[in-house]
């Protein structure tokens, strides 16, 4: 195989784990098993780089998908699953990052800047009558997110609470 030819490989399974659906790990592991292990795949081995191309490939993914949720302007989409889903998607991508030795530490100040960007124009368009919450989680689940984003809910707009699921 020449250089060329393993550099449109990987270029190919890079697309497909950083365009993959709602879980780019398992898209990441089907590739890896492709590219190292599968009789019908390359059986390349992976240099320490290209493993962790793959992995921000991965990485970027869910990262998109934990910000999808947190996005007001996804609020009537199809593809909107609610800030319930986005906490759960961020459990997620800290625990893929645990487990490939990976820090997402700098991704939180994004997130929780996203949350409260999220809760003021949740209460604003609720407050002015343009819509009914959103939220599909209890106050209890949102400050638990909140405090795994280093978030003060003092931060919370006020009326907040009423945004939330009942228990």
């Amino acid at each position: 195989m020449t250089g060329e030819e393993r550099s449109h490989i990987l270029e190919d399974e890079l697309l497909i784990v950083r365009h993959s659906g709602e879980i780019p790990e398992i898209a990441l592991h089907a590739t890896l098993h492709y590219l190292v292990e599968d009789q019908e795949g390359p059986q390349l081995t992976l240099t320490e780089v290209e493993i962790r191309s793959l992995q921000d490939a991965a990485l970027a993914r869910s990262r998109e998908i934990v910000l999808r949720d947190l996005d007001p302007a996804n609020r009537d989409l199809s593809l909107y699953r609610g800030v319930k889903r986005s906490i759960y998607n961020w459990q997620r991508m800290q625990d893929f990052c645990g487990r490939i030795g990976r820090d997402g530490g700098d991704f939180q100040a994004v997130v929780r800047e996203a949350l409260l960007v999220f809760l003021a124009t949740e209460a604003n368009d609720v407050g002015a009558g343009r819509r009914s919450s959103s939220i599909n989680c209890t106050a209890e689940e949102l400050v638990a997110f909140a405090v795994k984003l280093s978030c003060n809910p003092d931060r919370f707009p006020s009326g907040w609470l009423a945004l939330c699921e009942e228990k």
